[in-house]
């Protein structure tokens, strides 16, 4: 006998259930690529609601299918509004809706911003930790100082132990100014040093992650970044489509990522071909290509953000709180086969 209830879990209590969990994070990312990678999924591409002058703003739509050890249904609907800044309100809010994979009813509607930071920063660090041209990494550049980077770095900071610095840039110089205070207050012993440009960022360390709203590329000197750098390009829109084809470049989906105006994508255009992508995240984890190309270009990982990363985290959250009876439970949210017949 199936329920009619639905499960609904809040942004505290998501958040409850998986802080300082980095490593099993991390692991539910690795499988939820190496599953996508094995065909064991299915991933249409994300639908861009979009606005009548309003170029900035965007609501996305990112439904998926998980197999194998996951199997699991549903959608992210997450908006992201660059403005709402400003007004003291996060750029990013978003649910996550789960389906019952027997009946496909909601079983379970969970805020969803709080999982797309983490899944987000959890891919960024695996791939960090599979990248990176060595172990031991004593400082990373940030590029962008919103709840993105932070959570990344938060997620290399259990990554990568020697890690002692962070240098962060920002455009809005008081952002960079407040993620130094908050950095240095939550991750203990570590300097947080606000860069005063890319050039200072790109020159101290050779693990950077640009996590910003940048809409079109603002670098095109690959002189800029490092021949044994690793670039998370989270943000997509950040590099040339030149810096795009003279890098080694590592992406999570090849069809996902060449749209929407990315940087690869771009560089697709101008290329006439996607030959210049080498793998995807997916490829390294299940041992089908190497890490690295060779060390005298950098790498980038282009994460277009995929859904299955979503639904595999959520689902985590969803049995935890399902064992310990966390979240409202909603009776009786869908209709009965009778009140359906009554209709």
């Amino acid at each position: 006998m199936y329920s009619n209830s639905v499960r609904i879990l809040t942004a505290k209590e998501v958040l409850s259930l998986i802080s300082d969990r980095e490593a099993d994070l991390m692991d539910i990312v690795g499988a939820a690529y190496e599953i996508h990678a094995l065909g064991e999924s299915s991933l249409p591409h994300s639908s861009f609601l979009r606005f009548p002058g309003q170029p900035q703003n965007r609501i996305i739509a990112l439904p998926a299918y998980l197999g194998n050890r996951f199997n699991v249904a549903g959608i992210k609907w997450i908006s992201s509004f660059p403005d709402n800044v400003s007004q003291n309100l996060d750029r990013a809010s978003a649910v996550v809706i789960l389906n019952n994979l027997l009946t496909g009813r909601v079983e379970a509607i969970l805020e969803g911003s709080m999982i797309s930071a983490k899944r987000t920063a959890a891919s960024a660090a695996l791939a960090a930790k599979l990248l990176c041209s060595r172990e031991q990494i004593g400082s990373a550049g940030l590029v962008g100082c919103g709840p993105i980077n932070f959570e990344i770095a938060r997620f290399l900071r259990a990554t990568f132990p020697d890690l002692r610095r962070f240098k962060v840039f920002d455009l809005d110089p008081s952002r960079a100014a407040e993620f130094k205070v908050r950095g240095q207050e939550v991750f203990g012993h570590i300097d947080v040093e606000v860069a005063s440009d890319l050039n200072e960022v790109f020159g101290s360390a050779t693990l950077v992650s640009m996590a910003t709203t940048a809409g079109t590329p603002h670098i095109f000197d690959p002189a800029l970044i490092q021949p044994a750098s690793t670039i998370l390009h989270v943000s997509l829109r950040d590099l040339s489509p030149e810096i795009i084809l003279s890098s080694d470049n590592v992406v999570d989906d090849v069809d996902h990522v060449c749209r929407a105006e990315t940087s690869v994508h771009l560089a697709e255009r101008l290329s006439g071909n996607r030959d210049f992508i080498r793998c995807t995240i997916g490829d390294i984890i299940r041992g089908a290509a190497e890490a690295r190309s060779d060390g005298n270009r950098p790498v980038i990982f282009s994460p277009f953000g995929l859904g299955i990363l979503d639904l595999a985290v959520s689902k985590f959250i969803y049995d935890l709180a399902t064992a310990q009876n966390l979240g409202n439970l909603i009776e009786s949210f869908l209709p009965s086969a009778n009140e359906t017949h009554s209709v």
